[in-house]
Formats: structure tokens, C-alpha cells, sequence
């Protein structure tokens, strides 16, 4: 597979089939993906990949967390602005509402949308997890290293017929997460990524989301 198909055929899966990936798999994407750019070579990424028992384990926790405050708690950076302008208040909205659309929720209906974003705490059914975190000393251009390792990781992941789905969602269970793994203080917990084979019977996964039109969102000069 070529790099322009991974990139092409990369998307957000929400529902994974339950077969393995095995070990070494994982391993070989987590080695490749670390050859992503870093300032500095600071290579400030940390990761914890979570395979079979030890997913399920952290998918149980939450489980019984949810039972006391069904949405976690505060995260521990701002996964969106506090106030967002347009175009990208738009974006996210309709974003969303092609989501539901695919699985005939209206927007009415805030209980079955809840039911269904509360999948992403159990990987949506994806045999393995993957929590990110990264060194609180670390600023915004570290902050794109490990943006661009994660996106290695979802192309890597392609190459190897595999899907993956980018969650901010697990931002909210910092608590749980850092209590399970015993990740030490000075770590921010970042976001989750499921990894597994796509299940393409699911009508979630037909969604892909729309990108605005080159002229959009660059200016390219050919004189001075």
C-alpha cells in the first residue's frame, strides 16, 4: 500500500470486529511509528498499548466509574476551545450529525446518541487500546510531535489492513487511567486510539468526513 492510499483510506472507525491482532503486530506498528518527526529529537511521546485482558480490565473500571458520574470528569487540557468560531463550530456539528444520521438517531433522541458515544470507552469493540501521554513540561511543538506519531501509528496501522479510531474521549477518565496503568504524575494523559479490523457491515463506518476544498485553507505563491 502506497503512503497516498493510507492516507486516503484512513478514516474513524466506530465499530470493530472482535478478531485478535497479534502481539507482534503491535509492536512492529509502536517500532516504525517512532521514526515520526521530533524537535530536538526529543521524541516526547509515551504510550501504553493494552491488548486483550488489560483492555478489557480499563474497559471494566470505567465501566463501574460511569456508574457514579456517567461522563468522567474535567480532562486535563481542553480537548476544544472554550468558544469556537466559525468555520469550526460548523464543522464539528455537522460532522456529528452525519454520525447519527448513519445509525438513523435523531438529534432528539439524547439517550440513544449518549448510549452510543459511551462505546468509545470500550474501544468500540476493538480488541486493543492504546492511551497516550506525554511529559507536563512539554509545550505546544511537542505537543505536534506526538500528533504526528499517532498519526504514523493510524497509517502504519492501514498498511496492515487495520483501522483505528483517535479518542479524546478518554481524556475524561484521567483518573481511572492513571490509577490502572500507574502512570506517575508529571505524565498528562492525553487521548485513547482503538486498533482492529473495521467492521464493515457496521453503518457508522460508511461515514467519512468531509475536507474543505484546498483553496479554503491555503494560499500558495509562486511570486514575490
Amino acid at each position: 500500500m502506497q503512503v497516498s492510499e493510507a492516507i486516503a483510506s484512513r478514516k474513524t472507525i466506530r465499530a470493530f470486529r472482535a478478531d485478535k491482532v497479534p502481539l507482534q503486530t503491535i509492536t512492529d506498528i509502536l517500532e516504525l511509528a517512532a521514526r515520526a518527526p521530533s524537535g530536538g529529537n526529543l521524541q516526547p511521546w509515551r504510550v501504553y498499548a493494552l491488548i486483550d485482558g488489560a483492555r478489557d480490565e480499563l474497559v471494566r473500571r470505567v465501566a463501574e466509574k460511569r456508574k457514579e458520574n456517567p461522563m468522567g470528569e474535567p480532562p486535563e487540557y481542553k480537548i476544544y476551545p472554550p468558544r469556537l468560531d466559525e468555520p469550526y463550530r460548523t464543522r464539528r456539528f455537522a460532522v456529528g450529525e452525519a454520525m447519527y444520521a448513519t445509525m438513523g438517531i435523531p438529534r432528539e433522541d439524547k439517550s440513544a446518541r449518549l448510549q452510543f458515544f459511551s462505546r468509545n470507552w470500550e474501544f468500540f469493540g476493538a480488541p486493543v487500546g492504546l492511551i497516550f501521554t506525554m511529559d507536563r513540561e512539554m509545550q505546544q511543538g511537542q505537543w505536534a510531535d506526538l500528533g504526528m506519531f499517532m498519526q504514523n501509528i493510524m497509517l502504519i496501522a492501514r498498511e496492515k489492513g487495520l483501522h483505528t479510531c483517535p479518542q479524546e474521549a478518554w481524556a475524561v477518565w484521567h483518573g481511572v487511567i492513571r490509577e490502572y496503568l500507574a502512570i506517575p504524575q508529571n505524565e498528562m494523559i492525553f487521548c485513547g486510539m482503538a486498533i482492529g479490523y473495521a467492521d464493515e457491515t457496521a453503518p457508522v463506518n460508511a461515514l467519512q468526513s468531509q475536507r474543505a476544498p484546498l483553496a479554503e485553507f491555503a494560499t500558495i505563491r509562486e511570486t514575490a
